[in-house]
């Protein structure tokens, strides 16, 4: 392993390697913020400078950008609600309150440290544990990913409020009803299309996540106008944006919380097809699971936990994402698969030789991910302040700003109208659910899940023979399971628990009297 990173360092700190992972991370990072462009854009945009250049340079350059999309696609989730990439999604749930109260530097200041203390800490791992975690990864079957893709749903608890648990799960469910629109992926054939050619290929995550989130938000402001004393708040929270210091009462707060998101990542972005997105919203429900009835109050409120846990487990993920692709040559994700065909392009077959065979490759991107994030750190931190006043523009041209770049991002993605106004429906109908406290989050959460617990639930009853048993066979998949039934059962177990408690006191105190 030694060897290895000399020869890693060597490759990767050449002044070419360097200037690539500096043109990566800083294309990747602006890309990574316009709503509606994501790492698979910014990646795609790549290919062709990355065919002119050598094996190792070209992988560099597109790992910074991929890394750096990630690192930079918080930015709009934080200021303007509007997550255009799925892995963001969780980080607008407290970084967007966070920004509207005044804090918006020191949320995208909170961003940056996490996603920086995520990645490099992943870079960590996957240098030592890369070739043991690939045997992991292998032995995971359809029946666990099912399994894992359950209790990804099941954290629909952690972003429901007291006594909401019900419209959360009512949420979910219509999450995974969208996820059906379009075409069979197994039979080939259209379903719950009402005969509308144009939703043949299904329902657009972009257009979904802009809809219910960006453009409701626009339109929650326009229906509720603000009053003189809003106004007031909202004129003394913008002199504050550009202050992005963190106390250290608050770095003590989010030292174990990166620590453990860290891990849960890294382990999460190891398994193929389950990704940052995964990886970040079972970060947020377990810390706020963690941090117990006071703090996890907080969450969705500008907590300073629920921020930094999706933050570093979506960066974690990105970096653990490369396990699979570098040591078995299975994409992990959308992203991992274009850099899986232009390593293939480069005629070279990713696999258990990988770094045996070609090390320089292989040891390379795994160094240059340390240099990329002290890279992104440095670049970040002196724009915080200037991005930060994105907030400061007056609402009047704000909230226009927001509705063209929604209707736009999305329009570009597929140059149909039929999109812009399933859009508009889908803005009006979140708006209705929102005013009703029904939460977004949770629907956003299934969509997201439907498509891959479909396939790997079909999968294991192909492979079961339409046997049901495989839930209850592999120790695995009922370890996962039961983890699962535990977190949704614990919000009824511990409100049940409170009630007899408190039954308990008020028959002490009569019988006190």
């Amino acid at each position: 392993m030694i060897e290895g990173i000399m020869i890693g360092l060597g490759t990767a700190l050449t002044l070419q390697n360097l200037l690539f992972v500096m043109m990566g991370c800083l294309v990747g990072t602006f890309i990574g913020m316009l709503p509606g462009l994501g790492p698979m854009s910014a990646i795609a945009l790549m290919i062709p400078i990355a065919a002119s250049l050598d094996p190792s340079a070209g992988i560099i350059l597109m790992a910074a950008v991929y890394y750096g999309a990630i690192f930079g696609g918080s930015t709009s989730s934080i200021l303007i609600n509007a997550p255009g990439v799925a892995s963001t999604v969780a980080t607008s749930f407290d970084g967007y309150p966070m920004a509207k109260q005044g804090k918006a530097g020191k949320a995208l200041a909170i961003a940056a440290y996490s996603s920086f203390s995520g990645g490099v800490i992943a870079a960590l791992f996957l240098l030592v544990a890369a070739p043991f975690l690939a045997s992991v990864s292998l032995s995971f079957q359809s029946t666990d990913y099912f399994a894992l893709m359950v209790l990804g749903l099941v954290a629909v608890s952690a972003f429901a409020g007291k006594g909401d648990m019900i419209k959360a799960l009512l949420m979910t469910v219509i999450g995974l009803m969208l996820s059906t629109v379009g075409t069979d992926q197994t039979q080939g054939v259209p379903r719950f299309t009402l005969g509308i050619i144009d939703l043949i290929d299904g329902i657009s995550f972009l257009l979904l996540v802009m809809a219910t989130f960006a453009l409701s938000e626009a339109l929650m402001a326009i229906l509720r106008p603000k009053g003189d004393a809003d106004r007031k708040k909202e004129k003394e929270a913008s002199e504050n944006l550009g202050s992005m210091k963190v106390s250290r009462a608050e770095v003590r707060e989010m030292a174990p919380v990166i620590g453990r998101s860290s891990v849960l990542g890294f382990l999460i972005g190891v398994l193929p097809g389950a990704g940052a997105t995964i990886a970040s919203f079972l970060a947020y429900g377990t810390e706020q699971r963690i941090a117990g009835p006071k703090k996890g109050a907080e969450f969705g409120k500008g907590s300073i936990r629920g921020l930094s846990a999706p933050e570093t487990a979506n960066n974690a993920a990105a970096t653990g994402s490369f396990v699979p692709l570098l040591t078995l040559g299975i994409p992990g994700s959308g992203t991992t698969a274009i850099m899986l065909g232009a390593l293939i392009g480069y005629g070279i077959q990713p696999g258990p030789r990988l770094y045996v065979d070609q090390p320089e490759i292989f040891w390379s991107v795994i160094v240059s991910m340390w240099i990329g994030n002290i890279i992104l750190l440095v670049l970040n931190l002196p724009l915080i302040p200037y991005i930060a006043k994105v907030l400061a523009i007056p609402s009047r041209f704000l909230l226009p700003l927001i509705l063209f770049f929604s209707l736009i991002g999305v329009y570009f993605v597929s140059f149909n109208t039929f999109d812009i106004q399933l859009m508009v429906i889908f803005a009006v109908a979140a708006v209705i659910l929102r005013v009703l406290d029904f939460p977004m989050a949770p629907m956003i959460l299934g969509f997201i899940l439907g498509g891959m617990m479909e396939e790997n639930l079909r999968r294991a009853l192909l492979i079961n023979n339409g046997s049901w048993s495989f839930l209850w066979e592999r120790p695995l998949t009922v370890t996962i399971l039961a983890i699962a039934a535990a977190c949704l059962l614990l919000p009824f177990l511990t409100g049940w628990l409170r009630r007899v408690k408190d039954r308990a006191y008020e028959k002490t105190s009569s019988s006190g009297d």
